[in-house]
């Protein structure tokens, strides 16, 4: 069964494409070869192997029989899922606003990445590289294919546990330097090796508890657009923070 709009499509035994498992499988895959891809060539090879990555895995969940209201793009909840987007967007900004302005919470935004871009550089990742190459491959993956596939076999809870899990080991790589790149986290974790594996450990752990509340978004909001909007505005506006408190 193609993607089309509707309800959730729950495979049946006469069911011709591949099972749900294995679509996890093949998607699991995927992600594994694009986080590595990304990871080793970011900027534009990165940006153009989230758009494939992105591509590949709803054509898996079509395979196995998916719908867009799987995906949580189902047509009729756009509208829906954009009100929330822009009402966790204003949310954001007004919570940065406030923590750039308290010297109590003014050094969380610090990160030595953002101490060469030029205004160009930065509104490209605001505008293009946040949304295109990591918002919405990690949306469509884990929010989407990911949680709407195990959706229809286990039910809200195995979706939104296997859904977050997964988010939190897919930034491992990332937050390899974290400890060193963020100075409120040096003064944590310190720059030793132990160090290191504690930030690694804290920021997976950090991100599969963002990602069930993503997965609560979309739960509630019925639509992808309502993580991608919150996931972006962290992202964006946390870049234009730094970049502005330089």
């Amino acid at each position: 069964m193609p993607l089309t709009p509707g309800a959730h499509h729950r495979p049946s035994a006469g069911h011709d494409g591949i099972g749900t498992w294995p679509a996890v499988g093949i998607t699991l895959v995927v992600l594994i070869a694009a986080n590595l891809a990304t990871h080793h060539w970011p900027g534009l090879p990165g940006l153009a192997t989230a758009v494939v990555a992105g591509a590949l895995l709803l054509g898996v969940l079509r395979a196995a029989g998916g719908t867009w209201a799987d995906a949580g793009l189902a047509p009729g909840t756009l509208a829906r899922g954009a009100r929330w987007a822009l009402a966790l967007i204003g949310l954001v900004a007004v919570v940065y606003l406030a923590g750039a302005l308290l010297p109590a919470t003014r050094t969380l935004f610090e990160d030595r990445r953002y101490a060469g871009l030029s205004g160009g550089e930065l509104m490209f990742r605001v505008l293009v590289l946040v949304p295109v190459g990591t918002v919405l491959l990690e949306e469509i993956a884990f929010r989407g294919v990911l949680y709407g596939l195990v959706l229809r076999v286990r039910g809200t809870v195995w979706a939104t546990a296997v859904s977050s899990l997964l988010f939190g080991l897919w930034h491992v790589l990332p937050s390899l330097r974290l400890a060193t790149e963020k100075p409120a986290l040096t003064t944590v974790f310190g720059s030793s090796a132990p160090g290191a594996a504690l930030a690694v450990l804290s920021a997976v752990l950090f991100t599969a508890a963002a990602g069930v509340l993503l997965c609560e978004l979309r739960r509630r909001s019925g639509s992808l657009l309502a993580p991608m909007g919150l996931h972006w505005a962290v992202n964006a506006l946390g870049y234009l923070a730094g970049h502005l408190l330089r």
